[in-house]
């Protein structure tokens, strides 16, 4: 039997200007002046490549237990845009507070700790993938909880959060599983939480190269994209792969996608249900484990292999590689209906296509008071929100400057 065992061991210019006159400079035996010029050029090009990408944020969707829908990242900024019946209309509030993550990796997750109104954020900043930000739902404030990673490849990882144990369960590029204990954390301790690894998946029917596409429910794993109308499960409570797949009553592909745990409202228990997407979007599967059930939705219009996915209590949300961000009503105990709707709330703020969505080469994780604003108030935009904003205005100045360079560089090599 194989299992996942854990305990709690929780240059100045082109070559020196002045120049002599360029007339007396013979470019056919000078290789020196051309191979500075070229050497300049690709180092310049390579710094406004670092400059014009390094400030591009990676927003999230998550949510706090009232089900708020927050939009982390969008642009520099974070909003609360209410529960899903504000979202058709009106402004989100801006939620931004000091000491949030940059949100410039390429595989940002969010995550919803229900029992303790807790937003966990993983792969928040790319120069530092080990940090792990927690933002107090309650009172609106960041803190960053220092992690050791080990050789677990966190960067390009897939994973979950267990409801009642408040573990994450991760399964790296090599189909290793990790966990890592939040304890109870609403905020960050002085501790530094420490990845486990917990060895292999223990799947006999893996195919090569799989990806995993994960989900919670009932506390077991969900694992899709190995079989066909099927998924392989691991039982958290008992570190147990399931031998056997499990069927729901429904026909959907082995295909590589995302997934989406549905929530029950607050105080009502674990998931029951969660969607499923494969990267092709034109089909969302809701799955339901009770019932042994499988419910086939319409997918979203924006059929986007690097969209993403979160789910409140009542609904399926997409956000988009454009920056749009669409819903489909479905509850966390049955399915509702209705159509793909616009969260019209975020649309002002909405990022552009340029920032992109947060994806993942591994199948992103899924990756939360009533009302339609938060009941904290969050502190103006931080000293490091305004710098990512700078940063993004001088990567485009700084781009601008040395398209000027090269095309100068290049008229006076033709003279």
């Amino acid at each position: 039997m194989n299992r996942w065992s854990f305990g709690d061991g929780r240059h100045d210019y082109l070559y020196g200007s002045p120049f002599s006159p360029l007339a007396s400079i013979d470019y056919t035996k000078t290789s020196f002046f051309h191979h500075t010029i070229m050497l300049t050029l690709v180092s310049l090009l390579s710094l406004a490549s670092v400059l014009s990408t390094s400030a591009v944020a990676k927003p999230c969707l998550v949510s706090d237990t009232g089900f708020n829908l927050y939009a982390l990242g969008f642009n520099g900024k974070d909003y609360n845009a209410g529960t899903m019946d504000s979202w058709s209309s009106g402004s989100p509030k801006d939620i931004t507070a000091s000491g949030r993550p940059p949100f410039d990796a390429d595989n940002t997750m969010c995550f919803l700790s229900q029992f303790f109104n807790a937003v966990y954020v993983v792969n928040g900043d790319k120069s530092n993938p080990s940090d792990l930000y927690i933002l107090n739902a309650g009172d609106g404030s960041w803190t960053k909880q220092s992690t050791n990673v080990g050789t677990f490849g966190i960067a390009t990882s897939n994973m979950i959060l267990d409801h009642d144990t408040n573990l994450f369960y991760a399964v790296a590029d090599d189909n290793t599983a990790w966990s890592l204990d939040m304890g109870s954390l609403t905020a960050a301790d002085s501790e530094t939480k420490t990845w486990n690894e917990l060895g292999n998946l223990g799947f006999t029917n893996l195919p090569s190269g799989y990806k995993s596409t994960m989900a919670l429910a009932q506390n077991h794993i969900h694992f899709m994209g190995i079989e066909a109308n099927s998924v392989d499960i691991f039982v958290i409570h008992f570190s147990y792969y399931q031998p056997e797949t499990q069927t729901y009553g429904a026909d959907f592909p082995a295909e590589h996608g995302q997934a989406a745990s549905i929530f029950m409202p607050d105080g009502q228990g674990v998931q029951q249900q969660f969607a499923y997407i494969p990267d092709g979007g034109k089909n969302v599967y809701v799955l339901n484990v009770e019932s042994n059930t499988t419910t086939t939705l319409a997918g979203p219009s924006s059929q986007d292999a690097d969209a993403r996915y979160y789910a409140t209590s009542d609904a399926l949300v997409q956000l988009a590689s454009d920056g749009s961000v669409n819903y489909i009503p479905v509850t966390g105990d049955n399915v509702a209906s209705g159509s793909w709707s616009s969260v019209s709330a975020l649309s002002s703020v909405a990022p552009t296509s340029s920032s992109g969505s947060s994806a993942s080469s591994t199948g992103k994780g899924t990756n939360t008071a009533k009302g339609a604003a938060a009941t904290h108030s969050g502190s103006s935009s931080s000293g490091s929100d305004n710098n990512e904003d700078g940063a993004r205005a001088q990567g485009v100045a700084f781009t601008g400057l040395i398209a000027s360079v090269v095309l100068a560089t290049f008229g006076l090599y033709a003279l």
